[in-house]
């Protein structure tokens, strides 16, 4: 895959990406400034027309790390993997040891209550290691959505 930088309008949104001498050109001429190191994004100091070609961004989603890929009918622009955070089981877990201890020992703590669980009052209820993993699944598209015109 050749490099490519990112190119962003004056307006905040992206357009299609340019070859790192172009952007040198611009960036030399005062037309662009850097707007972030990784990856490399420039943004436009003046106005354009904004043209931009169809961009398709697929998405692997796994549960050890997500792959995902945007290209245009011609070329690949963008390819990563992402690793979610997969620690969530474990923190939720020494969490709830602690809570039983603390219940366990002679203080003043209350009772664990039995008529106020999330699953029988919400519908639409998800395990917070499993909202952490869709999160986190969005949260890296919205990424790609910054910098490419998907």
């Amino acid at each position: 895959m050749p490099n490519k930088v990112y190119v962003i309008n004056k307006h905040g949104r992206p357009l299609m990406p340019c070859s790192p001498a172009k952007a040198r050109h611009l960036l030399d001429a005062g037309k662009a400034k850097v707007k972030k190191r990784t990856p490399f994004t420039i943004q436009l100091v003046y106005g354009s027309s904004g043209y931009t070609q169809e961009v398709i961004l697929g998405v692997d989603a796994g549960s050890k790390t997500i792959g995902m890929s945007a290209s245009t009918t011609k070329e690949e622009l963008l390819s990563a993997e992402v690793k979610p955070r997969n620690d969530v089981v474990d923190l939720l877990s020494t969490r709830r040891e602690f809570r039983r201890a603390r219940r366990n020992r002679k203080t003043r703590y209350r009772k664990p209550r039995f008529d106020n669980r999330v699953r029988s009052k919400h519908k639409g209820w998800l395990a917070p290691s499993v909202e952490v993993k869709i999160q986190e699944h969005i949260t890296s598209i919205k990424r790609v959505c910054r910098i490419l015109p998907v």
